[in-house]
């Protein structure tokens, strides 16, 4: 039975074995992780994408603002009873009262039209609650179900909001995202494909050594590990060129965006990776060379055998 300490140093062996042989041929092992990382790198620009979308929205998402005008003979006592009932929903953020009298003297000042309002004998405007749903809460469901609680009111007239812009762009930031999932999805077979590829032409090039460790009494499993590694390094290194190419891509496009974003009043900021998203990435990229290496080697190790 094989120690503990004995299996580490064989698979430190291998790992220093696999690392040795990479720096021994430069140019090819440069090539095979700019392709792996080209093929991470589109994925992950989408994934920025749709996270700095979210982000660019949500300041305007948090514009959206629910106005219920209530019956005119509701009382300001009630309508306080009503904006504190709003207050305690989880969906509501900020919820404002304007009583009638304020709403008046409002109009009374923007309109124009101070001197008709004196001929009226009362106050012909409702008490009105304006309703800031919560940043985290704007989705379209949640505030139809604000906008469901709130027209459930008997002393509600009307409740105005206009949120099928909302609706529509919850429904593009969707789809970003599901075009980024089936792009995931797709590259990741592709970087099993290149890595199991690449495995395969190195058991061909390695046939004759191969042959001979088993001759010896060298497992599959043995024979297997080098590759294994080897396919490892490629995904991890492949990864970190990738994190690398989005860095250089957020410095070349922040400039710009930044410029945008002041023509139009606004200080966002280009985000890139956080370090567990990059954890994330290296791991992913690490996993995915292990699988493809394993693939390719599980099908062309076993039709190796050593001559008699």
């Amino acid at each position: 039975m094989t120690s503990p300490l004995t299996y580490l140093a064989r698979h430190l062996q291998a790992l220093l074995g696999t690392l040795g042989y990479l720096l021994r041929r430069p140019l090819g092992t440069l090539l095979s992780i700019a392709v792996i990382s080209l093929a991470l790198t589109l994925p992950a620009c989408l994934y920025l994408l749709v996270k700095n979308a979210r982000v660019a929205t949500g300041s305007v998402t948090e514009a959206i603002e629910l106005t219920v005008y209530l019956k005119t003979d509701v009382s300001l006592e009630r309508a306080r009873q009503l904006a504190d009932s709003a207050r305690a929903r989880r969906e509501a953020g900020r919820v404002t009262l304007i009583s009638a009298e304020e709403g008046l003297e409002e109009f009374r000042k923007y309109s124009g039209f101070g001197a008709a309002l004196e001929a009226l004998q009362g106050n012909p405007l409702p008490h009105v609650i304006s309703l800031r749903p919560n940043s985290d809460r704007a989705d379209p469901s949640s505030i139809a179900a604000l906008q469901r609680y709130l027209s459930s009111w008997p002393e509600t007239d009307i409740v105005q909001v206009d949120n099928e812009w909302v609706r529509r762009l919850s429904a593009l930031l969707g789809l970003l995202e599901r075009v980024f999932q089936v792009f995931a999805a797709l590259l990741a077979a592709g970087v099993l494909a290149i890595i199991g590829n690449a495995i395969r032409l190195e058991i061909s090039a390695r046939r004759a050594e191969i042959e001979v460790t088993k001759l010896v009494g060298g497992s599959n499993a043995y024979v297997r590990r080098p590759f294994l590694y080897l396919g490892g390094l490629y995904g991890l290194l492949g990864a970190g060129l990738a994190a690398l190419w989005l860095i250089a891509i957020n410095a070349a496009l922040e400039p710009w965006l930044l410029q945008l974003a002041r023509l139009y009043g606004s200080s966002f900021n280009l985000l890139g990776l956080t370090p567990p998203e990059l954890g994330v990435l290296l791991g992913g990229g690490a996993l995915l060379g292990l699988v493809g290496a394993w693939i390719g080697a599980a099908r062309h190790l076993s039709r190796i055998e050593p001559r008699q």
